[in-house]
Order: C-alpha cells, then sequence, then structure tokens
C-alpha cells in the first residue's frame, strides 16, 4: 500500500474510534439510545467500506488477470520449463526460466521424488519486492487474491454471503480453481507422487518342489499346488498333457494324484486316517505306552473269587471284608459281579466275586479277562463240580495263576485230600506234590487258613511284578452297568491305567459323556480313581454293556462323535446280522420259521443279569417253540415296556426290578402278564412251562377193553345189536372201537350206543354184558372180538 492509502486507511480507523469512542460514552444514560446511535454509525460505516472495498478489489482484480495473461504466454514461449508444472510463480524472474537445461529424453509424466522436493524448495524462495506500489508482493492469481487486512493482520471478509455485491469475489473464484479445491488436489498430488512400497507377490514356481508330499483322495488342483508351491493353472495344464481333462475345482482320485507326483519326479505317500472310534485299538496301544513308560508304580493285585455255586465265594468275601453280602443275595445267590478293596496292613487288594451259577459263564469269563490272580474255591465236602471245570477253563484261558482255596474244613464231611485228586486231573497240581499250584485250606465261617490266602496272594503278586502308569489317561473295564432312577445311566468300572478324574470326558462302549461322580466300594464318593481301583461312575447318556473297555479322550466334543460313531456302527451291524436264506440252511430256516415263539420283553437290575437271564432262556430246550426276546434293558417296567408287550403279545419279566405304578395300572387293562422274579431257577421254570403250554396236545393211543360178541339182533330201524361180553378193562360211550374176525381188523369206528339191559349207560366194566351198536357198520357176526380204546394227551417231556 502506498502512504496515501496507509493515511487514508487510519484516518478512516480514526474516524471509526472516534465515533465508537463518542457512543460508548452514552452507555451511562440509555440503552435505546446506544442502539440508535449504533444503528446509524454502522450504516455509515457500511456503506463507506463497501465503496472502498468494490473499488480496491475491482483494480486488484484487473491487474491479477493481465499478469495472469502474460505468464500464460511466457508459459506457452519457454520451451526448457518441466511437462509437470502448469503455473509457473511469479515471483521467479525471467532470466531463471531460460537459463534451466532442456530435459532430455523421454516426458515425466510423474516426478521423481527428488525433482518434487526441488519444485518444493523453489516455490518457498523468497519473492522479490514489486515495482508497482499498487500492487502486491507477489504475482496474484486467481486462485490466490490478496484479500484486505485489518490491524492484526487476519484478512478481512468481504461481507455476508448471499448479500449483493459483497461477496462477488469469492463467487467468482469459487468451483475448480478455489482455495478449498486448490489445497485439495495438492494434498492428493502429494499423496499419488510419494513413493508407495508395494508388497512383492512371492511366485510359487520360483519355490523348490518337495521331495515328499502327503496328499488325500479328493484333492484338487488348488490344495496340490499350495502344497507343491505351484499355480494351479500350472497344475492343471500339466494333468492336460497327460491326457486328463480336470478343472482346479475337481476332485482328483488316488491314480491321478500318484501320476502327477511321478511327472514332478516326487514321491506323493497316502495320508493315513487314524480310527478314533476303534476305542480297542487305542485301548491296545495305552496298555502297551504303559508297559514302556518310566512313570510305572507298583499297583494292588486284582484277585477274582471263582467256583461252583453254594461253595463258600461271596461267604469267603464277607470274610475278608467283615460284611454280610451274602445274606442281602436273594436265595443265599450271587446275581451280579461285585468288586471289593480290602487293605491288608499297608497292601491292597481289589476282590472281584463272579457268581458261580451256569447261567453266568459269560460274566465269569470277562472277570477271568480283567484279573491277575483266580482264587479256586472248591468245597471240601462236595469236591469239583461242572462249575468248577468251567472256571479253570476260564482262568487257563486268561493266562493267570490259580491258588486254590478248599472251603468248608469245619464240616465233619470234609475231605481235603479227595479235591486235590480231583484237582490233580485238571493239570491243578499242589506244591507238596511238585507241581506250582497253591493250595491252602480255609474256612469262610470260622476264618481258618484266611490269613494264610491273603500272604499266598501278596506272595503271587509280588512274583508277577504288577505295575501301572497312573501318569498316562485312564483306561478300564465296565464291571457291571445299570440304570438308576435317581442317577440315570451307572458302571461300575475297573480302572486298569491311569488316573480317572471326576469331569474327564470318557467313551464306555458305544456310549460316551462325562464323569460326573465316582464312588468307591464303600459308597464314599472320590476325586479321582488310580489303578486296579474299582468306582461307580456316573454321567454316561446310555447303559452300557458288560465288559465293554473304557478310554479317556481329550476334550467332550471328540468324546461325544466317537461315542455317536460307534452307535451308528453297532446299529447297522444289527441290521446286517440277518441270516440270509440259501440252499444249505433252506430246511432249517423252513423249520425255524414253522415253530412257535414265546415272546419276553425283559427287565433286570444290571446288563449282566439281563444277559445271563437271556442266554438261559435261548438255551431252553422244548421241541417246536423257541423264546423270542424282543426287548431287553435294566431299570424298572415302565409304560413302554407294556405297550411293547401288548402290540406283540408278550410276557414281560422282571428280575430284581418292580413296574412303576403306571405302569402296572397299564398292564392291568390291556391284560399283559407281568412276572417279577429274584431267583434265575425260578424265571428259567417258569419260562418251560409257558413254553410247554404252547405246544398242541399230543394224543397217544391206548387200548382200555377187550369184548366178545356173543350174540347179535337186526332191528329195522338201528342196525345190527351186538350183545357182548367184557373180558378186561372197560368200555365207554366216547371210546373208540375196533371190530377183528380172524385177527384182521374188519372195522375201526366209535362207539353209537351202549346199554346195559334197557338203560343207558356210560361206561361197562369187566365181568358185565353190554348191550352196543358201531356208528355205520352193521356186519357184526358172533365170534368177532371188539376191541375199546380211546386217545389220551400225552404232555411234552
Amino acid at each position: 500500500m502506498t502512504k496515501k492509502q496507509e493515511n487514508e486507511t487510519s484516518k478512516e480507523l480514526g474516524m471509526d474510534n472516534k465515533k465508537t469512542s463518542g457512543k460508548s460514552g452514552k452507555l451511562k444514560i440509555s440503552v435505546s439510545a446506544i442502539r440508535k446511535g449504533e444503528k446509524k454509525t454502522e450504516g455509515k460505516r457500511s456503506n463507506t467500506r463497501r465503496r472502498a472495498d468494490e473499488v480496491h478489489l475491482d483494480q486488484e482484480s484487473k491487474a491479477a488477470k493481465q499478469e495472469y495473461k502474460k505468464s500464460l504466454n511466457k508459459a506457452a514461449a519457454s520451451e526448457s520449463k518441466p511437462v509437470v508444472k502448469k503455473v509457473e510463480s511469479a515471483e521467479k524472474p525471467a532470466e531463471t526460466a531460460a537459463e534451466a537445461p532442456k530435459v532430455r529424453g523421454p516426458k515425466i509424466l510423474k516426478p521423481s521424488p527428488a525433482r518434487l522436493k526441488q519444485n518444493q524448495a523453489n516455490s518457498e524462495k523468497p519473492a522479490a519486492k514489486p515495482s508497482s506500489s499498487r500492487r502486491p508482493s507477489s504475482r496474484p492469481s486467481l486462485t490466490e487474491a490478496p484479500m484486505p487486512e485489518n490491524k492484526e493482520g487476519r484478512r478481512r471478509t468481504s461481507g455476508k454471503p448471499g448479500r449483493k455485491g459483497q461477496n462477488s469475489y469469492a463467487n467468482q473464484g469459487r468451483g475448480a480453481n478455489s482455495d478449498r479445491s486448490q489445497q485439495r488436489k495438492r494434498k492428493n498430488k502429494k499423496h499419488q507422487s510419494a513413493p508407495q512400497v508395494k508388497k512383492q507377490v512371492t511366485q510359487r514356481k520360483d519355490r523348490p518342489l518337495p521331495e515328499s508330499f502327503e496328499y488325500e483322495v479328493g484333492m484338487n488342483a488348488q490344495d496340490l499346488g499350495k502344497i507343491l508351491h505351484r499355480e494351479p493353472a500350472e497344475i492343471v495344464k500339466k494333468l492336460f498333457m497327460l491326457g486328463i481333462m480336470i478343472n482346479q475345482n475337481q476332485s482328483l482320485d488316488k491314480g491321478t494324484i500318484e501320476l502327477l507326483a511321478a511327472d514332478y519326479g516326487i514321491e506323493a505317500v497316502e495320508k493315513v486316517h487314524e480310527d478314533i472310534s476303534d476305542i480297542d485299538n487305542i485301548f491296545a496301544q495305552e496298555m502297551e505306552e504303559s508297559k514302556n513308560s518310566e512313570n510305572q508304580v507298583v499297583r494292588p493285585p486284582v484277585v477274582t473269587i471263582m467256583g461252583h455255586v453254594d461253595h463258600g465265594k461271596t461267604t469267603l468275601l464277607d470274610r475278608l471284608r467283615h460284611t454280610r453280602v451274602s445274606e442281602h443275595e436273594a436265595g443265599g445267590i450271587t446275581q451280579n459281579i461285585g468288586a471289593y478293596q480290602v487293605r491288608i496292613d499297608d497292601r491292597l487288594i481289589t476282590f472281584l466275586d463272579t457268581p458261580g451259577h451256569a447261567a453266568f459263564s459269560s460274566m465269569r469269563a470277562r472277570g477271568a479277562e480283567i484279573t491277575d490272580i483266580v482264587v479256586l474255591v472248591v468245597a471240601a465236602d462236595d469236591g469239583v463240580m461242572p462249575q468248577t471245570i468251567e472256571a479253570i477253563d476260564h482262568a487257563k484261558s486268561a493266562g493267570v495263576p490259580i491258588i486254590v482255596a478248599i472251603n468248608k474244613m469245619d464240616r465233619p464231611g470234609a475231605n481235603p485230600a479227595h479235591v486235590t485228586e480231583q484237582l490233580m486231573q485238571y493239570e491243578l497240581i499242589p506244591e507238596n506234590y511238585g507241581g506250582s499250584t497253591i493250595f491252602v485250606n480255609i474256612s469262610a465261617k470260622t476264618g481258618m487258613g484266611i490269613d494264610e490266602l491273603l500272604e499266598n496272594i501278596i506272595l503271587e503278586a509280588d512274583m508277577l511284578e504288577l505295575k501301572a502308569d497312573p501318569k498316562q489317561k485312564a483306561i478300564g473295564t465296565v464291571v457291571e452297568a445299570r440304570l438308576s432312577r435317581g442317577k440315570g445311566p451307572v458302571a461300575d468300572v475297573l480302572i486298569q491305567q491311569g488316573t480317572l478324574r471326576v469331569g474327564d470326558p470318557i467313551v464306555v462302549g458305544d456310549t460316551f459323556g462325562r464323569v460326573r461322580t465316582m464312588t468307591n466300594d464303600k459308597g464314599h464318593q472320590v476325586k479321582k480313581a488310580t489303578p486296579s481301583m474299582p468306582v461307580e461312575i456316573t454321567g454316561l447318556n446310555d447303559v452300557p454293556e458288560s465288559a465293554d473297555k473304557l478310554v479317556v479322550f481329550a476334550d467332550e466334543k471328540t468324546a461325544r462323535a466317537v461315542g455317536e460313531a460307534r452307535a451308528q456302527q453297532s446299529l447297522q451291524k444289527q441290521r446286517e446280522n440277518v441270516q440270509h436264506v440259501t440252499l444249505d440252511n433252506l430246511f432249517d430256516t423252513m423249520k425255524r420259521e414253522s415253530m412257535k415263539s414265546v415272546d419276553i420283553v425283559l427287565k433286570a437290575d444290571v446288563q449282566g443279569s439281563a444277559e445271563a437271564l437271556a442266554q438261559s432262556f435261548q438255551k431252553i430246550d422244548v421241541e417246536g417253540v423257541r423264546v423270542n426276546i424282543i426287548h431287553s434293558g435294566v431299570g424298572a417296567i415302565n409304560e413302554s415296556d407294556v405297550t411293547l408287550a401288548s402290540a406283540s403279545n408278550a410276557l414281560i419279566i422282571g428280575f430284581n426290578v418292580r413296574p412303576t405304578a403306571t405302569a402296572k395300572s397299564q398292564a392291568a387293562q390291556e391284560g399283559v402278564d407281568i412276572r417279577l422274579y429274584s431267583i434265575i431257577y425260578k424265571a428259567i421254570d417258569d419260562v418251560k412251562a409257558a413254553m410247554q403250554g404252547m405246544l398242541e396236545p399230543t394224543y397217544e393211543e391206548k387200548v382200555i377193553g377187550n369184548l366178545t360178541v356173543r350174540e347179535t339182533w337186526k332191528v329195522s330201524k338201528i342196525g345190527t345189536i351186538a350183545g357182548a361180553f367184557v373180558d378186561n378193562g372197560y368200555v365207554t360211550r366216547e371210546s373208540g372201537i375196533r371190530v377183528i374176525r380172524d385177527g384182521v381188523v374188519k372195522y375201526d369206528g366209535k362207539v353209537a350206543s351202549l346199554r346195559r339191559f334197557k338203560d343207558d349207560v356210560k361206561e361197562v366194566k369187566a365181568g358185565f354184558d353190554c348191550g352196543l351198536t358201531i356208528e355205520n357198520f352193521n356186519d357184526i357176526k358172533e365170534g368177532d372180538e371188539l376191541e375199546a380204546y380211546e386217545m389220551q394227551e400225552v404232555k411234552p417231556g
């Protein structure tokens, strides 16, 4: 600005100050006067300022337009100016533009970072002072027209937008070349020109091929490309050259993958998937790992008490446990397997009590499989019996040592020498005779020889060197299983290796779950079960079978998957277990289908008892009738059992269980027969009687009397009447009669009428005369012999 302009501006400002100071002095008089004065002053001041601004801005805009046209003409004339710069700054003199070197080579579409920095440095250099006093210090452009400033150095606005003539300059520059748009363009240009570090894409073809790789049948070209470090398109092309037309997503078979690997010159190995549903294999692997483990410790021996029924096995366990278990057993017979732990000094011994009845042979077999030592109990006054021989065979097949306990030595007729001689026939030779079998004479009732028996058990266990790894995952075997109303499915498990803890996800046979509670043989809840410890566990989804294997898994999800897979496999086997008719079994199948069947719904307290009863029923030999068990389970008899029996016309047999109140009333309404038993013998006898009752009655001919014809009469309406004498036996009105002449049967029929004198009678005994007629036969002659007989029902044997 020139001095003249500065003076004018200062005068105006001074006038404004005077006017405002004058007006401000009226603050003490009244507010309305101040407002009126302010309105007048503001109107005068705004009109004066508006005229000065318009004149000043018009002059500056004309000067800026002229300078902008000159700069464009100079830019067109200059050849050495770079292409990237659109408008040359007015601060540079003409000599600088003329001295710039010419750019050789191709045109630079995007300036390099170094060139960009140089241009920015040139633009930031201080500009030369203008020659004209009216013009601003730099060459103005349309976008950067200077605005008048106040005393504080701030730009003064040209008025409120929207009023006529107050923001005309601002509206002229608004658009593509406004201040904000230019700033935005500069910012975007800076980001575009900044060097961006691009992530280098790894080329699969540059990576070497693996020496070998594992594959699965069903992989596609994309899967193989990731393994072989090659693009899927390359693999598709290679297979195309080999004569195989596929796409990237098409599954490949084993031969195609091996052909591709051979073409690349690498080895392809098929991935082997381990079947986790085969818990028998997992059980064997865990058992083998425990044998080779370094964490093995001595475990208690598992001893099985075996022998014939009523030879004193449970009484022996009562003596060992100081309990009276046998008194609670129905009929004094053990109906299921019991597992107990006994502490002898500082040593523990686990005892298994298997039932001695022949129906439980399969349960004894399971007991022999999981045991370390077998104690064979033989009564001194009874000797070797059939179940004793079975127990010896089970123990020998399991390969476990046998300790013979000759019981009932307190009885008068005890003869241990005779028992020893009998057992020697089965290769059980006592140590006194040069053998290796330990014989102990005991009395479970009085306690004689019990200490000697326990010492021999511990000695045998030390010789066997029984060890287990308590740190690995637990594996075990189900001794017994049942369904409890309050607890749900319950399983008695003997832990063989590892430690089972509460909360472990387990698979037991075809069932799965998580261990909810564990109870030992004394009824106390425990948190963990160590090797050779019998426990009762809950938390399974269903009742498992006896002798099922128990395996612990890492998580419940895997255990559920394995359990469901095993249940599906078991169901599939049951469906496939259908005997198809062939030429070999055609006759047997026809015979079986023509047989009658007794349908039975069987419910028992434990799984072992249900199995034993089913096997016993199948062994009942009644010709022409067979037992068909349509349902077998554990737990109380419920409404579904009654409904099934009613629909199938079946008999319900409950062993140590009772029907619910609803099931009982439903059975009474529908006429379903429910039989409840606590001793297995009675159940077998009743089923056998029912099977015999279903047979059609068998009749057998029996001669009841002999007669001789002495005289005959012919009556027109009746026929020939024979007067006969009863030689022996008797004759009845319903009996059959044969006419025998000269030793040949002439006729076989029935008695039509029988009289004694004038009276009709039902029976005539030997030594009396009678008159009779024969149905449809009149050729009766004197001297004929008559044979009276009747068909009598014969009961099946």
